[in-house]
């Protein structure tokens, strides 16, 4: 698989402490074509290389992250940011790492995704999100019916006391065999960092030796538990102020379309011609 940009590898030892590093692989951006998302992959790499994260990957909705210039720049920081997208399949959030625009372009349904899947073999990775939450777009019960087509189930950064689907997607996780991942889902810039999966430091940094390590399970999940104060600001970005600004970024991008399309739009004259009355000749 060609990436339409340069993926680098990492030497393991660059900007990293210890035996073992933290990743995360479901964060978004303003990037972001359909969430309304306030900060951007730079200001993300920032937070990473401070909090000490060595593997990213920017989960855009229908849409691969490839800004070459940010790819670069997330490597001189000693990160590796993996290109992948959070795509809609049958109403449901699927997350494919290590993709191109063109591949994700061809997946319409489950079908469609295991036939890259097999093209791809170990080289791509699929994350179930937020399985078993009742908001957004969550696969529910159609998991069991699709559990081919994923390598992992995320726990959900999203929980508290009796508030946590996270447990349907654990007993899913042990009776299929699929290891657990723990993401922030970041759509705020300081919801990134509390939630995170770490894996053993591999020799040399690269996307493959990422997925193999999580495909053998030797993680630690960090997730706890939202505060109250965290409980009450999810609830209200989740149902009040997320909604209203999506809904101001499409008006928003609906007001620039039909300002593209005037100008694209030669001015027609033909009908004042027509309109205008004739003169007779005397």
């Amino acid at each position: 698989m060609q990436l339409p940009f340069r993926m680098l590898s990492i030497p393991a030892g660059e900007n990293g402490k210890g035996d073992s590093l933290k990743l995360d692989l479901h964060i978004h951006t303003l990037d972001d074509p359909k969430d309304a998302v306030d900060y951007s992959a730079h200001q993300l790499l920032e937070r990473a290389r401070a909090l000490g994260f060595r593997v990213l990957a920017i989960t855009l909705h229908d849409a691969v992250f490839d800004r070459q210039q940010v790819f670069a720049d997330a490597a001189a920081m000693g990160i590796l940011l993996i290109p992948a997208a959070e795509l809609r399949l049958c109403g449901a959030d699927v997350i494919v790492l290590n993709v191109t625009g063109e591949e994700i372009a061809g997946i319409k349904d489950f079908d469609d995704l295991r036939r890259l899947r097999a093209q791809r073999g170990t080289s791509i990775f699929t994350i179930a999100p937020h399985p078993f939450y009742v908001f957004g777009s969550s696969i529910g019960s159609r998991l069991l019916k699709e559990i081919d087509c994923f390598d992992a189930i995320e726990i959900c950064h999203f929980h508290k006391g009796f508030l946590n689907p996270n447990r349907r997607a654990e007993k899913v996780a042990s009776r299929f065999g699929k290891p657990l991942i723990a993401t922030s889902d970041a759509h705020r810039l300081h919801a990134f960092g509390h939630h995170y999966t770490s894996i053993p430091m591999p020799g040399q940094l690269t996307a493959e030796n990422v997925f193999t390590a999580l495909r053998m399970a030797r993680l630690k999940l960090t997730s706890p538990p939202c505060s109250f104060v965290d409980l009450v600001t999810a609830i209200y970005f989740i149902f009040l102020a997320h909604p209203f600004r999506r809904r101001r970024k499409r008006r928003h991008m609906i007001r620039v379309a039909r300002k593209q399309d005037c100008a694209r739009q030669p001015l027609n004259l033909d009908f004042m011609s027509r309109d205008l009355p004739r003169v007779k000749k005397r």
